[in-house]
């Protein structure tokens, strides 16, 4: 998939070419929320405002990964998310900077069907064709991007038991290698040996948003559900609804919407909490060992004795 999205060499040029020779920043407004990223909302000398997101300099391709899972979400015509201006990098007067380029969401109140409406759009974003977003497999992405702060290996793989263990499960249990005990890490290894044992092929492959917790789906003015922040990859749809429950859920209604019309697999909330440890063991790699008994419990629950 080859991205049109702008990159620009500073914040200057970038609204020259966007906005027109005229345009400036009238007023810089930070803007709560996100541990990864600054956020600030941008209002225009015309009275417009767009949105921003910033970081190191040498971060820069924290931006061009989000915008390009972005662009693919949107490219499939399904769910809502924001508009992409562009990316770019500055140097600043004091330090250098990178940063993305968003249109301005303001926020609305839920439809009487949000849940219902949202629950729909997601499963029609993970029936959406994927072919052009992997390159030599099934299941993957066309580039790297990131999952939070960490990087995330999108390599290509035909099967998806192979591609959750190469991809997902084993450069966390590496990373976090510190963490563990001798017996933990048996019990690790017998998990990544026998993951077939556990997870299944999906029916087909699925485009997802890869961070889908309540934090990552915003309400529009429009009154509907807008995906920002994804970790898009090509994957099994089951992992996006396990996110979903990771962090307290979402209502009843939206479970009940998706699955009329997307039924998961027979045996989903047998996997559920396996996909799931890959986010908690993401969720340690970052934040600390306040999340290593629960992946100790996960892998226990299905590789103990």
């Amino acid at each position: 998939m080859n991205s049109a999205i702008p990159h620009y060499t500073s914040i200057a040029s970038a609204l020259v070419s966007l906005f027109g020779s005229s345009v400036s920043i009238a007023q810089t407004d930070r803007v709560s929320g996100g541990d990864i990223n600054k956020a600030y909302a941008l209002t225009l000398n015309t009275g417009d405002h767009i949105f921003m997101k910033a970081n190191a300099k040498e971060n820069a391709d924290f931006f061009t990964a989000e915008a390009a899972g972005l662009s693919a979400i949107a490219s499939t015509k399904t769910i809502e998310t924001p508009r992409i201006l562009c990316t770019g990098t500055d140097d600043g007067e004091q330090v250098g900077y990178s940063f993305l380029l968003l249109e301005y969401i303001e926020s609305g109140k839920k439809r009487t069907n949000y849940w219902e409406t949202f629950a729909r759009e997601l499963a029609a974003l993970h029936d959406a064709p994927t072919e052009q977003f992997v390159k030599g497999g099934t299941f993957g992405f066309f580039q790297n991007n990131y999952i939070g702060a960490r990087t995330q290996d999108n390599t290509p793989s035909k099967s998806w038991v192979s591609f959750f263990r190469e991809q997902r499960l084993a450069p966390q249990f590496k990373s976090a290698d510190n963490n563990f005990t001798s017996n933990d890490r048996k019990l690790i290894t017998k998990l990544l040996d026998h993951l077939e044992d556990f997870i299944i092929e999906p029916e087909k492959p699925s485009l997802l948003h890869g961070d889908l917790w309540g934090g990552n789906v915003f309400c529009s003015k429009s009154g509907k559900a807008m995906l920002i922040d994804p970790a898009a990859y090509v994957g099994n749809a089951e992992t996006d609804i396990a996110m979903t429950e990771l962090f307290g859920g979402f209502p009843k209604t939206f479970y009940d919407a998706y699955y009329e019309v997307r039924p998961l697999q027979s045996g989903y909330e047998e996997r559920r909490d396996l996909y799931n440890l890959y986010q908690l063991l993401n969720h340690l790699n970052m934040f600390g060992q306040t999340y290593l008994e629960p992946v100790r419990t996960i892998v226990s629950e299905y590789v103990a004795g």
